[in-house]
């Protein structure tokens, strides 16, 4: 599980920060890539990476603001022509449907691939053996979601020299003892494969959070995140302008991760007028109420660590 910051600007383009576009990489646990907004020029961002966007198996918008969402039609074009042929869900609150048909539309693009919108609202908003997506709505200028992304828990290994002890050797019955079946050997006896699983294996959570004010459900999202994408667009200087923006600063930020129990946050969406030169002192605003804080930066990546 790895996280592939494609764009971490506010607003407009800027010559060092792409406008908004988070790849979550989930290549071993799915073979597959999530992608988490999708502003102007994401396809070309992923040029500059290795990542495929017929890997690509899910897009999450957060919000209907053009900055993350001017580059959808793009790249959903441009991904038939790059081989992708298995199906595409594009997840977002109401009114994303409407945008993508409308502009597949009238530039007539035809996709070579099954696509799939869901309009969203609060709640699970995905949900397989493997994963698990929870939307809440935050506080913004229009609707707006965050979403947290659980990895569950996986079982533990297999111990295969306490069943080699007890004359179980390797085959298909290894199998049904690591899913936790109970079998019959051929002697008769019965064993429980959850007596010969080690300890589970704890899932990580991910939150990544669309432009918001701070608020209750920004932290509800993110309690005990492994990881926390927070938009800071001011500096702690500009809380009122970021109130009347509907945004956040670098120290609400950190207050969110805080107050969540959160391990690690990074801070995006930041506004083009913050030169690289001042981009340390943001991370040291934030740091200040939430030490474990790191600046997002554009082609960043970070390999989320499994849990102890």
């Amino acid at each position: 599980m790895e996280l592939l910051f494609l764009g971490t600007g506010a607003g407009v383009p800027a010559k060092l920060r792409n406008v908004t576009s988070i790849a979550l990489k989930l290549l071993e646990e799915r073979g597959a890539v999530w992608l988490f907004d999708c502003g102007e020029a994401t396809q070309h961002q992923i040029l500059h990476t290795s990542l495929k966007p017929r890997r690509i198996e899910k897009i999450f918008i957060t919000h209907l603001h053009g900055d993350h969402i001017y580059g959808l039609p793009g790249l959903l074009g441009s991904r038939s022509f790059q081989g992708g042929e298995s199906q595409l869900t594009v997840y977002g609150p109401k009114g994303i449907k409407e945008y993508i048909d409308v502009s597949l539309s009238v530039s007539r693009t035809h996709l070579q691939y099954p696509l799939e919108v869901v309009e969203i609202g609060e709640g699970v908003t995905f949900e397989d053996e493997g994963f698990m997506v929870e939307a809440l709505e935050l506080d913004h200028a229009l609707t707006t979601f965050g979403y947290r992304v659980v990895e569950k828990d996986k079982p533990g290994v297999l111990q295969v020299d306490r069943l080699r002890e007890v004359g179980v050797q390797p085959g298909p019955l290894y199998k049904r003892l690591k899913a936790g079946e109970t079998v019959r050997l051929e002697d008769g006896r019965e064993i429980n494969g959850k007596d010969f699983l080690g300890p589970s294996i704890s899932g990580r959570i991910v939150t990544i959070l669309g432009d918001t004010r701070i608020c209750s459900n920004a932290v509800e999202l993110s309690k005990s995140a492994d990881v926390l994408i927070h938009e800071a667009t001011f500096n702690r200087d500009q809380e009122e302008m970021a109130r009347e923006y509907y945004h956040s600063t670098t120290e609400q930020a950190g207050e969110t991760a805080l107050q969540a129990g959160a391990k690690r946050l990074f801070l995006t969406h930041i506004s083009s007028r913050y030169t690289k030169e001042s981009w340390e002192e943001l991370e040291k605003e934030a740091r200040g109420v939430f030490p474990e804080t790191y600046m997002a930066k554009d082609f960043m990546e970070y390999d989320i660590p499994l849990k102890k």
